[in-house]
């Protein structure tokens, strides 16, 4: 055991002293010419770097696996057995040497899990309740402790600002590089870093539980994860090994040339084969990683790939969830009247009325006081401004106060509901003096996202909503939605899905990761935009954590490229098989060149996977137009 330690901890020192022992056969072959000396230095060469090759296909037997080294081995045994010392000298290095550099290689596509774990926090300022501080391992932090943060510092736990504020960079959790403004009741992530000011966070989530140290578990056991590919082809290897070995056995039996079946040997290591798909899947899944996008595994990547139909939530999905002012009609000449409408809506907690107050803020008076006022149930409310009432509801209310619009705010008013949006009049003295269109705005990066889904091959475009048919149909005109379901329940959103895939479709359901589980876990793909909720982590199957349309182009298109990728690396790997075997018929192949093909071939399948590290998808920018604020009822 002690030796067999020893050799592979001394795997690469061997790869080189091998490789200086050909070198230096050659050199005596070509200007000493002591045959023997020649003889006994690739002889040496061979054994020493035969030694790992040889106890890992040990290992793999007692484990009942025909390994690729067992081929190795047999090969360099015959090798052996017809004098061919400097042929298995080669074979033996090169095997070495492309093992080397495939780990090399492969622990570059697994960079996005190794720069994760290193961003990950060891230590933090932990405040007692004298407000003095001392450092202490991230592990003894628990729930509801507080610690400090400087410019500068590590975010050691998920938590709440409760005192101070600055700027955080929370690349390593969402990939998105800009740092965000963080105040008293924001909620930061362990594992961001605070570039500006001081704060003190109170921790909600500790160690392992963190959003951070979930990510990191999601993105290693997603990369562990195989494929339909990967999964095939490990099937497709246990049999393959031992159909080589009959092979082998055959060609000598038929030829009685022990060499060529040797050489058939060689030319059969199915390692390009083996390494194709699962470096594909690591570097697809690592890209994804950095630039904050979790997919949950190589089976996703696959069915990813294939969706051609995408079916989105509406609010908070293809909208901001948030209400604005999207519009203001206004019909009277007194400047003053805004601040008015401002101090009324203070007075309520009504959707609508905050985004009114929000949208008036510059216009309320600098002295304003809070406003008496009447709540009318259904219609709105009724304050008093300069000594005169003042109506702010819908039509009704200010119908029952004899105040009756003109055809042409009629008109206006049509509009406005036509366009989706929500409408509060505002009367006074009489008379309607303003309509303020009330919207949920569109995502800005939708309409090119959209655009760029459709270039990607998305067929189908369907929007699922829980809220009223015009205001979904607004939407779906805007955004060339191909189909529109409104007036559903959670219940009904997962039917719709059901639907779909009845009628052959792959589908992927774009939602928050929280009222959307049900319809995230039926469809064949479930894309959480839920900016890292432990719901949407645990329900879908790919999580955006910048909640942006550019993450989701991203993940399509990186998806479908992986997929690709893996396609790509299988055919090089057929053909590397399909080149060797031809060249062996032919004559121009034998073992030490067949080993340096199969080899080569391992390499350019992983330097082919490796494109898909610095994948970055085509997308047009397009600026939101004024109509592209759309009313959520």
């Amino acid at each position: 055991m002690a030796f067999q330690r020893y050799i592979f901890q001394h795997t690469t020192p061997i790869t080189f002293w091998s490789a200086g022992l050909i070198i230096l056969g050659f050199l005596n072959s070509w200007f000493v010419h002591l045959s023997y000396l020649t003889a006994t230095v690739w002889i040496i060469a061979s054994i020493i770097a035969a030694a790992p090759i040889v106890l890992r296909a040990i290992g793999a037997l007692k484990a009942r696996v025909f390994s690729i080294e067992l081929l190795v081995s047999i090969a360099v045994i015959g090798a052996f057995a017809i004098g061919q010392f400097e042929e298995s000298a080669i074979v033996t290095f090169l095997f070495l040497f492309g093992s080397y550099l495939e780990q090399k290689t492969l622990a570059k596509t697994r960079g996005a899990i190794k720069s994760l774990t290193e961003m990950a926090p060891t230590t933090a300022l932990l405040l007692d309740s004298t407000g003095a501080t001392s450092e202490v391992d991230v592990d003894d932090l628990d729930e509801g402790d507080v610690v400090l943060v400087k410019a500068g510092g590590q975010v050691p736990v998920d938590g709440t600002v409760t005192d101070g504020s600055g700027y955080v960079n929370e690349a390593s959790i969402t990939g998105e590089s800009r740092p965000v403004g963080k105040q008293v009741g924001d909620a930061v992530y362990s594992g961001a870093i605070v570039e500006s000011g001081t704060v003190q966070i109170k921790a909600t989530k500790v160690g392992d539980e963190t959003t951070f140290a979930k990510i990191i578990d999601l993105v290693e056991e997603a990369q562990d994860t195989k494929s339909p590919a990967e999964k095939f082809i490990d099937k497709f290897a246990q049999y393959y090994t031992p159909a080589v070995l009959v092979i082998a056995i055959l060609v000598f039996l038929i030829s009685q040339d022990f060499r060529l079946a040797i050489t058939v040997l060689v030319l059969g290591c199915p390692g390009a084969l083996v390494i194709g798909a699962p470096v594909s899947n690591v570097a697809g899944i690592g890209n994804g990683a950095k630039n904050g996008i979790l997919i949950k595994g190589g089976d996703v990547v696959d069915s990813l790939s294939k969706v051609d139909t995408l079916v989105f939530d509406k609010t908070g999905t293809l909208t901001t969830g948030k209400m604005t002012v999207a519009a203001t009609k206004r019909y009277t000449t007194d400047d003053n009247l805004l601040g008015g409408v401002a101090q009324i809506e203070q007075a309520s907690d009504h959707p609508l009325a905050q985004a009114i107050k929000q949208h008036l803020t510059a216009s309320l008076p600098t002295n304003a006081t809070t406003m008496q006022t009447d709540t009318i149930k259904g219609q709105g409310m009724i304050g008093t401004w300069q000594d005169a009432p003042l109506y702010v509801g819908n039509t009704k209310l200010l119908a029952d106060h004899d105040i009756a619009l003109t055809a042409a705010q009629n008109a206006d008013l049509d509009a406005l509901q036509a366009a989706g949006q929500s409408t509060v009049l505002v009367g006074y003295q009489g008379q309607l003096a303003y309509i303020f269109g009330i919207a949920d705005q569109i995502r800005p990066e939708v309409p090119a996202a959209l655009t760029a889904l459709k270039r990607q091959g998305i067929k189908h475009l369907v929007m699922l909503t829980g809220d009223n048919q015009a205001t979904a149909n607004a939407v779906a005109a805007l955004l060339a939605i191909d189909e529109v379901h409104a007036d559903l329940l959670p219940a009904d959103k997962v039917d719709y899905v059901k639907q779909f895939q009845d009628q052959g479709r792959n589908v992927a359901f774009v939602g928050d990761g929280i009222n959307d589980s049900p319809s995230l876990a039926t469809a064949n793909i479930g894309i959480a935009m839920g900016g890292g909720t432990d719901v949407a982590i645990e329900t879908a199957d790919v999580v955006l954590m910048q909640s942006s349309f550019t993450a989701l182009t991203h993940a399509i298109g990186l998806a479908r490229k992986t997929a690709a990728n893996t396609k790509q690396n299988i055919t090089i790997a057929i053909l590397t098989v399909v080149f060797l075997l031809i060249g062996l018929v032919y004559g121009y192949i034998y073992m030490a060149s067949g080993m340096f093909v199969h080899e080569a071939s391992i390499l350019v399948v992983i330097f082919n996977a490796m494109r898909l590290i610095v994948y970055k998808p085509h997308t047009t920018k397009l600026e939101p137009t004024p109509h592209q604020q759309l009313a959520t009822n």
